[in-house]
């Protein structure tokens, strides 16, 4: 427990670092977690604590690097010794390396906490044997106050919701803690909290929940919602604090509440036009809302720029199997509508889903892969990620995948190949792992190349062609700027392709491969 003798206390909470090197590695060095920092915040307004939050993904020029991989938690020790650590297990990739870190602070004597989508029944039992104390379930902010004080000594620890800790070697869940709906009580994400990072995307939000039901995310229920206000707070804060310019919705689909979300554009319109410069923003949307032409004028006057739609796949059965109420026959000419509205439009794709029944559907890794380039060449995406299927904890994919005994066994394949980028479970016939993961990336391969460093300069001095366009220079401009950008993106998009190749090869995970479906065989 804590030292009495103490006047004040210094709550750590750690962001752990990915496993290797992936498509997110880049953009995470420029942005960081904004549930971490939702609980630091709250836990800040304690009068006895001091709370900072460590993102090792995201450290800065000054952060203490480790000589393997993440920050040096004993630099850290030495310099501001914590009394407890609360560690985000938000991506499941990354629980190997939180493990790490809870039994480098559980050595020391020092409490743990930890929380996020990551842990959920099936993986609570291995997190508190591997050196967590005690578990919030559920959003965190009000949680975080009372295990605090509990840990104070001021509350007994049975007595508080939603949380998961060991007495006498098993498992003890509390009653479950009501998802938060007053979002006004809560203090506003104190981005002041995170040390050493350098932060240029600000993630922000307003709606949390989501009520699609796809069979792959853990994001369920009804959405709770902020008013419009406090989100254009926030954002007038981080502008006035830090002069941010580029801002991330997190909302898992904007435009829930169209009237409120028209509202919170116009906001935005005023709240820039009296600050005297644009804002850029990015959202996550679903391709249905391109049929509303009103919500679409408001998004691009409010500053959006860029949407990034979970299109997961142009195949119909594999939509199906997904829960996904959209037909492919219509995602082309939505695409279209968002394209001439001026957004660029992100797409992220889930290849090779697994189907749910024995329908007589085959089709080949090959032809698989021709629909996707085909479906990305007509859409004219710009921007793409296409990941393999993920069965994180939690999801109703993991559980029909159990069932059927597919998943390839944690000892061989681990939480830290659950980023995409690798399989995870025995696929569908007639298809075979390897072939799902090479031709992912050769998809990607087609749409991002070493040959558009070549155009980037070409786009640079076409830029005069905008001469032609005297009569409509705003025109000129967006397609100028989106030939320039996307040949640039693209180009970067291949660096990062060539990293993630070279950090696959050094891992061996053929071998591991091979190991887990042997294992998988003996288990059947």
């Amino acid at each position: 427990m804590l030292n009495p003798s103490k006047r004040r206390y210094r709550l750590r909470i750690v962001i752990p670092a990915y496993p290797a090197f992936n498509i997110y590695s880049g953009i995470a060095r420029t942005t960081t977690a904004l549930g971490a920092v939702c609980v630091a915040s709250a836990a800040n307004k304690m009068g006895k604590w001091d709370v900072e939050v460590i993102d090792e993904n995201n450290l800065g020029k000054f952060g203490p690097q480790s000589d393997t991989v993440g920050a040096d938690h004993e630099f850290l020790q030495r310099q501001r010794p914590a009394d407890v650590v609360g560690l985000y297990g938000g991506l499941t990739s990354t629980i190997p390396r939180l493990y790490q870190i809870a039994n480098f602070y559980k050595k020391q004597g020092i409490i743990t906490i930890s929380g996020g989508q990551h842990f959920v029944e099936e993986t609570i039992p291995e997190a508190l044997t591997a050196g967590i104390d005690y578990i919030v379930l559920g959003e965190g902010e009000e949680t975080i106050k009372e295990l605090l004080q509990a840990i104070e000594g001021n509350q007994d620890i049975s007595e508080i919701k939603g949380i998961a800790y060991l007495k006498n070697g098993d498992p003890v869940f509390t009653a479950k803690r009501k998802s938060l709906t007053d979002f006004d009580n809560l203090p506003l994400p104190d981005f002041s909290l995170v040390r050493y990072a350098k932060i240029r995307l600000y993630p922000v939000e307003r709606i949390r929940g989501c009520g699609m039901n796809c069979e792959f995310c853990t994001v369920k229920g009804s959405p709770r919602h902020a008013e419009p206000e406090r989100l254009l707070e926030h954002i007038s804060l981080l502008v006035e604090t830090y002069n941010a310019k580029d801002f991330f919705i997190v909302d898992d689909l904007f435009g829930q509440q169209r009237d409120e979300t028209i509202r919170l554009c116009r906001m935005l319109v005023d709240y820039q036009r009296r600050i005297g410069r644009r804002l850029i923003i990015t959202v996550q949307m679903r391709l249905d809302k391109a049929r509303d032409n009103e919500l679409l004028c408001a998004m691009r006057d409010a500053g959006i720029r860029t949407i990034c739609i979970g299109y997961e796949s142009p195949i119909e059965e594999e939509l199906k199997a997904m829960n996904k109420h959209i037909r492919s026959a219509d995602m082309l000419s939505l695409t279209r509508t968002f394209r001439k509205s001026g957004f660029f439009v992100h797409g992220m794709f889930i290849f090779c889903y697994p189907l749910k029944d024995n329908s007589g559907f085959k089709m080949s890794v090959n032809e698989r892969a021709k629909c996707y380039k085909d479906f990305i060449l007509k859409a004219k995406i710009d921007t793409v990620q296409i990941l393999l299927p993920v069965p994180i904890p939690g999801t109703e994919l993991r559980g029909r995948l159990q069932r059927q005994k597919r998943i390839y066994p944690l000892e061989d394949i681990g939480w830290e190949y659950y980023d995409g980028s690798f399989p995870l479970f025995e696929p569908d016939e007639p298809l075979n792992s390897e072939e799902i993961q090479q031709s992912s990336r050769r998809v990607m391969g087609r749409f991002y190349k070493f040959g558009y460093m070549f155009l980037v300069p070409v786009n640079i001095l076409s830029f005069t062609r905008m001469i032609f366009f005297f009569h409509n220079i705003r025109l000129g401009w967006r397609r100028w700027y989106r030939s320039w950008r996307n040949h640039l993106i693209r180009f970067g998009g291949w660096i990062i392709l060539r990293k993630w190749t070279i950090a696959f090869r050094s891992d061996k995970f053929p071998e591991k491969l091979q190991k887990a479906r042997q294992h998988l065989s003996h288990m059947q």
